[in-house]
C-alpha cells in the first residue's frame, strides 16, 4: 500500500501544474474489470453502466488536482442530465471514513466507488491521480487523460460529445 501511495504521489508531482496535456486516444479495447463498492456497500461493476458513455475518474481526497476538478465533474453531470452519460468516481486506496469526510464538504450527484485496497487502481494501471478513462457504450476504453481538467468545457466536453454522437439516436427513425 505504501508503494502504491508513493507512486501516486510522484505522479501527482508531475501533474500538479493545472490542465492536463490532452486526451490519449485508445484502440477500442475492452476495459479491465472493475469491482468496487459504493458508499452504501453495494457492489458495482462496469456492466452496471453498459449502454452509456462513462467518465471513470480515479481520484483521492488527499490529491489537490483531483479536488480542483471535482466541481467541474459535477457541472458536467448537471449539463448532461437526461443524456446517456454516467460519471463514476473511483476513490483510490482510502477508507470510507476518509472519503465521507471529503464528501461532507463537496456534494456530488454521481456515484463514488471505493477502491480501498487499490486493486482496481493497479488493474487499470493508474500511476498518477487524477486519471480518467472515457468508455464508450460498449465498455471499451476510448480515451485516457492523466491529470486534471475542466470537464464541462473545451477539449473534455468535445471528446465526450463525440462519444455521445456515436450512440443511436433514441426515438428517431
Amino acid at each position: 500500500m505504501k508503494r502504491l501511495l508513493t507512486v501516486l504521489a510522484l505522479g501527482l508531482l508531475f501533474n500538479a501544474g493545472g490542465q492536463a496535456a490532452g486526451f490519449e486516444a485508445r484502440e477500442r479495447l475492452p476495459a479491465p474489470e472493475l469491482r468496487a463498492s459504493d458508499l452504501k456497500g453495494a457492489s458495482k461493476t462496469l456492466a452496471d453502466y453498459r449502454g452509456k458513455v462513462v467518465v471513470l475518474n480515479f481520484w483521492a481526497s488527499w490529491c489537490p488536482p483531483c479536488l480542483r476538478e471535482m466541481p467541474s465533474l459535477e457541472r458536467l453531470r448537471l449539463k448532461m442530465a437526461g443524456r446517456p452519460l454516467e460519471i463514476v468516481a473511483v476513490d483510490s486506496a482510502e477508507t470510507l471514513e476518509e472519503v465521507s469526510a471529503y464528501l461532507s464538504r463537496m456534494k456530488l450527484g454521481f456515484p463514488v466507488l471505493l477502491d480501498a485496497d487499490g486493486s482496481n487502481t493497479r488493474r487499470w494501471k493508474v500511476f498518477a491521480l487524477p486519471t480518467t478513462f472515457l468508455l464508450d457504450a460498449e465498455g471499451r476504453i476510448r480515451y485516457v487523460l492523466t491529470g486534471p481538467t475542466e470537464w464541462d468545457e473545451g477539449e473534455a466536453l468535445r471528446v465526450i460529445e463525440s462519444l455521445l454522437a456515436e450512440l443511436p439516436q433514441q426515438g428517431k427513425p
